[in-house]
């Protein structure tokens, strides 16, 4: 692949780093939530915010000081859940908060397990449609219709990145959904959990961040952390001597972090009720993690719902240039912090040639002359600061670097006067060759010359009959470029 140039140069621009996803998690079979979901992003690269130490100095001013796993080997800690069959009938919820609660119905059955203390979150999960169903200050009612009733409720499709409406609660303050920031038993017994972990403080600030919808306070200091902050586990801080599900449930804190959900006791992390699982000895050590080991990082911006890929409108697809070094151009990409260029002789094997980090130009010009005659394709896609980093690629267009363009005569049928022929001009030619034929194979020549100009007048008069002809530029130096496509003249003098 030939150098290439850009038309415009680097605008400096910090973003937060973020780390490539992993597979997301699964329950039942069915994702929980996409790979570049907020939850799934590891956040070890992240930067830290500029406000941390305050962050943390005012959480440690207003409660505990140490991490406490809100879950264990007691039946009444944890948060339980449930998954359900797309057959499980759905029954009415009546929302006390019914403005920012989804109607449902919900796949809730009789028997849920419903969370201790004064929260009483009911969770469900339908397996087969791959559905979240979340109620708070939940109470089971029944009747005919088994019906229940509950503080707010929200259901979330679990193969989206939908958020809650701006404002909403769901089932928890910072309107997020509590399933995905549980600790799992399976997973800390694995090694191995890919996901942030939901967690609390016992003030926060008249505020939420991306990917929190809903604040729970009146504290309107800049200090106080907003819902939908999000704590890393400092990478310095020595957890080699924890072991098991203390180990696992600490590697996922420097790696995914943990996001604020909830007002509640300070350092408070959530995790599923499974008793029979979890091992409190090796849960214990986690409290010996001070919240001074932890920091604030800086979130992604909130993404829009989809951030389209661009358009490209210079040149036309599957048209013709005549310029070796044609400018490329698409639409402007809102939210568009740069964009890639792929470009190449295949359309199915194209590779990145640059990168324009500007967003005031969208556009590209090759640095090389391209070839005359050959077919060329590209295509672009815009990188934003979103989970994901970047758009889908737009559609692929292709166009050829036109060879010189006969100018055919006005009329098919020609009389004997003298016949000119005429072409495109080509900006890099010295002289054109010009071929005049009575068979499309050019076996034999009537014309066989060599000009200057970017005509010629045929001599001598040419006979009654079918003629073709064609044209080929010759640079100064170096080889002719290939031969324009070939032309008909009939002459039919009287």
């Amino acid at each position: 692949m030939r150098k290439l140039r850009l038309i415009v140069f680097t605008l400096l621009l910090a973003l937060p780093s973020f780390g490539a996803q992993a597979a997301p998690p699964l329950v039942g079979g069915c994702q929980v939530f996409p790979s570049d979901n907020p939850w799934n992003t590891d956040i070890s690269g992240a930067a830290v915010h500029p406000n941390s130490a305050n962050y943390i100095a005012n959480i440690l001013a207003n409660g505990g000081d140490f991490v406490h796993p809100d879950f264990g080997e007691n039946p009444d800690y944890g948060i339980p859940w449930i998954t359900v069959p797309g057959t499980q009938p759905k029954v009415p919820v009546t929302f006390e908060y019914d403005d920012e609660s989804d109607p449902g119905p919900y796949p809730i059955p009789p028997n849920a397990p419903v969370e201790g203390g004064g929260d009483r979150h009911v969770i469900a999960i339908d397996t087969d449609n791959c559905v979240l169903y979340e109620i708070y200050a939940s109470t089971y009612v029944g009747g005919a219709q088994n019906a229940w009733t509950a503080g707010s409720g929200a259901i979330f499709s679990l193969d989206t990145n939908a958020l809650r409406p701006d404002g909403w609660t769901s089932a928890d303050a910072a309107g997020l959904p509590i399933f995905p920031g549980l600790a799992r038993c399976d997973e800390a017994e694995s090694g191995v959990i890919n996901h942030a972990l939901r967690f609390t403080v016992n003030r926060t600030q008249k505020a939420y961040i991306y990917p929190a919808r809903h604040f729970a306070s009146n504290q309107t200091g800049l200090n106080y952390p907003p819902m939908g902050l999000r704590l890393r586990l400092k990478a310095s801080y020595d957890t080699s001597g924890l072991t098991g599900q203390a180990a696992a449930i600490a590697t996922a804190l420097k790696t995914y972090g943990m996001i604020l959900a909830d007002n509640g006791s300070n350092w408070y992390i959530s995790g599923e009720t499974n008793p029979s699982c979890w091992n409190d000895d090796e849960l214990n050590d986690l409290k010996a993690i001070p919240g001074s080991a932890f920091e604030v990082v800086v979130s992604p911006p909130e993404a829009p719902v989809n951030v389209p890929a661009p358009t490209l409108y210079l040149p036309l697809d599957a048209g013709a240039v005549t310029s070796t070094q044609p400018v490329l151009g698409w639409n402007t990409v809102t939210s568009a912090t740069g964009y890639e260029v792929q470009f190449g002789r295949d359309a199915g094997a194209l590779e990145t040639v640059a990168t324009v980090s500007s967003t005031e130009y969208t556009q590209w010009i090759p640095d090389e002359p391209l070839v005359q005659g050959f077919n060329y394709f590209w295509r672009v896609r815009a990188q934003h600061p979103y989970p994901g980093g970047t758009t889908d690629w737009s559609a692929t267009r292709g166009f050829v670097v036109a060879s010189p363009v006969n100018a055919a005569p006005l009329r098919n049928f020609l009389t004997t006067q003298p016949i000119t022929l005429g072409w495109g001009r080509v900006s890099w030619a010295a002289q054109y060759r010009v071929q005049v034929s009575q068979t499309a194979s050019f076996a034999t020549f009537v014309v066989n010359q060599v000009v200057n100009a970017d005509t010629l007048q045929v001599s001598p008069t040419l006979g009654n009959g079918e003629y073709f002809w064609r044209v080929q530029a010759i640079p100064a130096v170096g080889s002719a470029g290939p031969w324009s496509a070939v032309e008909r003249i009939f002459i039919d003098a009287p």
